[in-house]
């Protein structure tokens, strides 16, 4: 009688154990996040916003795509594509998720946001009526100005691809539209 009961709970103790990860794999994690601090803010805000974006909080999916992007080669850059090369599939997701999950920076909200600016309605449909992204695509309110200028007009250009929309829609619009839209978007 005792042997089927205990049988049971071993069973289910054995299961239990191997579904809780380990502790050190999340100080593993903790431990390839601190690169990414260095540029990106151990709160959040990066370092320099002008050229290095707000990730806490950001879309995760996003996040694994930059990621995969910068390790592939299919997004440059000098400081990221070096660091991901060197990154397992599994350490990329769980990097993704790691930063998915912390809570975007708060920042004092302006008196009175800038009216919509005239080309804002296409980013509307894949970024979310507040901006604030969705699955695939990354929230943009509250990133920095330059840092949307900049990225905004790399699409344009094709300097940056790693997106198969982004640089029509950046295409068709002036410097002037796109830099309303920046100042609009980096003051919500």
């Amino acid at each position: 009688m005792r042997t089927p009961i205990f049988s049971v709970i071993f069973g289910m103790g054995i299961g239990i154990a191997a579904a809780i990860p380990p502790a050190h794999a999340a100080d593993e994690i903790e431990a390839k996040v601190q690169l990414c601090v260095a540029c990106h803010g151990a709160k959040g805000v990066p370092a320099d916003p002008k050229t290095v974006p707000v990730i806490w909080g950001q879309e995760q999916s996003y996040l694994m795509k930059q990621l995969r992007d910068f390790r592939n080669g299919e997004r440059a850059s000098a400081i990221m594509s070096p660091l991901a090369k060197n990154l397992a599939e599994g350490d990329l997701r769980k990097i993704a998720a790691y930063f998915a999950a912390k809570t975007w920076p708060a920042r004092r909200a302006s008196a009175k946001p800038p009216l919509p600016p005239k080309g804002i309605a296409q980013c509307q449909a894949c970024h979310q009526q507040n901006f604030q992204g969705g699955m695939p695509a990354p929230r943009l309110a509250g990133l920095s100005y330059e840092y949307l200028v900049a990225t905004m007009r790399a699409f344009a250009k094709e300097e940056r691809t790693n997106n198969l929309d982004m640089p029509g829609f950046m295409r068709v619009l002036t410097d002037r539209e796109r830099n309303a839209i920046a100042r609009y978007l980096s003051a919500l």
